[in-house]
């Protein structure tokens, strides 16, 4: 029997025996270490790498990969061999498309029809509510995905074939279309992005890449849907996706470009349209992109600060990216400016956003601030380092980003594990784990309220 809550959610499960079943969150986290465990075995046989991975620095990559995090503990263009590159390229498909999209979408390629359980573990994994069309979807998010790495792949292409060659280029152009789109930040390039730090069109194209990414396959299937209809036609999510966006991305960049424009680390040197164009790239890669065009390590304290802050927020929801979500952090800012104005709803374009959702968004930032500080913690055990490189590396981690300010490279054996938990955690989501270690006891019984002071 499945007991459901009034968003649709599982609560518990049991099979006609009364033996408890699995919940979905449980499911998702174990078909996620399905793939991650065998993925990480495969990358130590020779045919993957030039030198020979130990099997912790191939769980620490395969994890990265599958996580679409990017950070590396090897140079990624150097270490791996064709195949190895190949396989790095699968495990970001799954990892941002998501594993059970992924099922779904070879289920339906077979004309297998989903099953009700199934569905529910798709829907929760897509955060979808019962009534969607779930096939529609996925056909959706595949030919979406599929179109858009294929054109950053053809627009790189046309910048690094003349250099490379056609056989190199069109591989290059293929890996970081998609890491990209998938948000993954790994580049072949040993300094990711840095060599074309004054070239808008790689810089363009691989930023439109995961911003177009991150933005959510539920967004792209609204605008698709109401396109005729306008920004009125689509749901609260679209709108707040549609419009928090751009302002990160802009606060970001005029805030990159006041703190670092005279760094010369940085931006200091570089001309001022280059200092603009690097700006906006590391605005819009700290939500969990994980390129950099500059050397993050050399960044001041204060720009440290928000991209701290830009990479805790990350992407949208049922992305490619990671963080708390956007949606997460814009609702959470207004039901708490609602509250200051000592209002009963929380209301935004016109719509007003149920109670559970708000008390979802602030439990999700809640577990997220305990996961970030037990781990920061535990790699402060292990790590001879300073405070503000292991809360960097750690944020970058859980959020997903994979930008690193040079701690990763340098982790003990102990220090990747810890990293591996985090990315885990950071991409099936925190939520997802509390769900799975908190048993639900859904019951009838309520008692008289008291106060709390709070304040």
């Amino acid at each position: 029997m499945k007991f459901l809550d009034n968003k649709n959610n599982s609560i518990d499960l049991k099979n006609a025996d009364g033996k408890r079943r699995w919940s979905e969150p449980r499911i998702i986290l174990f078909s996620f270490l399905g793939i991650l465990f065998p993925s990480a075995i495969l990358l130590t046989f020779p045919l993957f790498s030039v030198s020979g991975l130990s099997f912790m620095d191939a769980l620490f990559t395969a994890t990265s990969a599958i996580s679409v995090t990017g950070l590396g503990v090897v140079d990624t263009g150097a270490h791996f061999t064709i195949e190895g590159k190949i396989l790095l390229m699968l495990l970001m498909e799954i990892g941002g498309l998501g594993q059970m999209t992924l099922s779904a979408i070879l289920l339906y390629m077979f004309g297998l029809r989903l099953s009700l359980r199934q569905r529910s573990v798709t829907q929760e994994a897509l955060g979808q509510s019962g009534s969607l069309n779930l096939h529609r979807l996925v056909k959706h998010i595949i030919v979406f995905s599929l179109v858009a790495q294929f054109i950053g792949m053809l627009l790189l292409a046309s910048r690094w074939v003349p250099e490379m060659g056609w056989a190199q280029g069109f591989f290059y152009a293929l890996f970081h279309s998609i890491s990209a789109f998938n948000n993954a930040g790994f580049s072949l390039f040993s300094n990711s992005m840095i060599d074309f730090v004054g070239d808008p069109w790689v810089i363009f194209t691989i930023a439109g890449l995961f911003i177009f990414g991150g933005l959510g396959f539920t967004v792209v299937s609204d605008i698709r849907r109401n396109a005729s209809r306008g920004f009125s036609a689509l749901n609260l999510h679209s709108k707040i996706m549609l419009t928090a966006t751009p302002i990160l991305l802009l606060i970001g960049t005029i805030l990159f470009w006041f703190l670092e424009r005279n760094n010369p680390g940085t931006l200091g040197d570089l001309p001022l349209g280059s200092q603009w164009l690097a700006a906006f790239f590391q605005s819009a890669t700290a939500r969990t992109a994980g390129f950099n065009s500059v050397d993050i390590s050399q960044f001041g304290h204060p720009a440290f600060l928000v991209m701290l802050i830009l990479m805790i927020i990350g992407a949208g929801s049922t992305s490619t990216g990671g963080g708390i979500k956007v949606s997460t952090f814009v609702v959470a800012m207004v039901a708490t400016w609602a509250f200051l104005r000592q209002q009963s709803h929380v209301v935004m374009f016109k719509r007003s956003v149920a109670w559970t959702t708000v008390t979802k968004c602030l439990a999700i930032i809640v577990v997220s601030m305990i996961v970030l500080v037990i781990s920061m913690f535990l790699l402060m055990l292990t790590e001879q380092a300073d405070f503000s490189i292991v809360m960097f590396e750690v944020v970058s981690a859980f959020a997903t980003v994979g930008v690193s300010a040079g701690l990763t490279a340098e982790l003990s054996e102990p220090g990747k594990f810890i990293m591996v938990v985090v990315m885990v955690i950071g991409r099936i989501g925190p939520l997802t784990l509390a769900y799975m270690l908190a048993r639900a006891k859904p019951t009838l019984l309520r008692y008289p309220e008291d106060r709390v002071f709070a304040g």
